[in-house]
């Protein structure tokens, strides 16, 4: 009996991706890179009106207000995207803030906002998105963690490596969610990335030895290409050598 043929990797072929904060950093390059390779792309942004759309097709780009602090746009944004291209068949969740807040420093006032940005806000994105993402049969759901969503490092914000340990129970529930009906989640979890996230930050990883926003976005491109049988649903990618990820 032959054995059967492997699985195909997917295509960008008229598959509809929708990225969070894509105006810098991590989420430009990522939008940079899946518009190169031939994505259509629905970009949320806080202040559409202020993009610097150079370089995007508005043929095959759109974009729309999305403040992850409002909750909202989350779904005009959902509904948007679906009248415009029809479908839904990625959601990447990049959008996210650091504060810095310990037992002894930080008002209270800064975990409640780490809690809307990065936890409620990819949640109810998710919620909004996954009937459409499951029409299609390989929906696909990544959200940008952390390696502070792996483990608790002295130094490092406490509210803000609770609301990535968060982030990384969300996508396992979202595994859950939609795996009947091919959705598949993946928590990326990259070590420091050279952006403006972490500038000031002391002890921070030297710029020198950190991950490009454009390696993130190149492993993405690879996720988004995953077929439904070889889900991923951690992936550590960390500039440091550590003994417990």
């Amino acid at each position: 009996m032959a054995d059967a043929a492997p699985a195909s990797m997917l295509t960008p072929d008229g598959r509809v991706v929708m990225i969070s904060g894509a105006s810098r950093g991590i989420g430009l390059a990522i939008a940079r890179k899946l518009a190169s390779e031939g994505y259509l792309l629905s970009l949320g942004l806080r202040s559409p009106a202020r993009y610097n759309s150079d370089g995007f097709d508005p043929a095959t780009t759109f974009i729309h207000e999305f403040d992850a602090a409002e909750p909202a746009t989350a779904l005009a944004w959902v509904d948007a995207t679906v009248a415009r291209f029809g479908r839904i068949d990625g959601l990447i969740n990049n959008a996210g803030i650091l504060r810095q807040i310990d037992f002894d420093s930080g008002d209270e006032a800064l975990l409640d906002a780490l809690w809307a940005i990065n936890v409620k806000a990819p949640f109810r994105l998710i919620r909004h998105a996954l009937p459409h993402l499951a029409k299609g049969g390989n929906g696909r759901i990544i959200n940008i963690a952390s390696t502070d969503g792996k483990r608790y490092r002295p130094g490092v914000s406490i509210g803000y490596t609770m609301s990535k340990h968060a982030v990384v129970a969300l996508t396992h529930a979202a595994r859950f969610a939609g795996h009947d009906h091919g959705v598949r989640a993946t928590a990326l979890c990259p070590g420091a990335v050279d952006t403006d996230l972490i500038a000031g930050i002391p002890g921070v990883t030297p710029r020198q030895d950190r991950i490009d926003p454009a390696t993130i976005a190149q492993t993405i491109g690879f996720l988004l290409r995953l077929p439904n049988s070889s889900a991923v649903a951690e992936l550590v990618m960390n500039t440091r050598l550590e003994t417990w990820i």
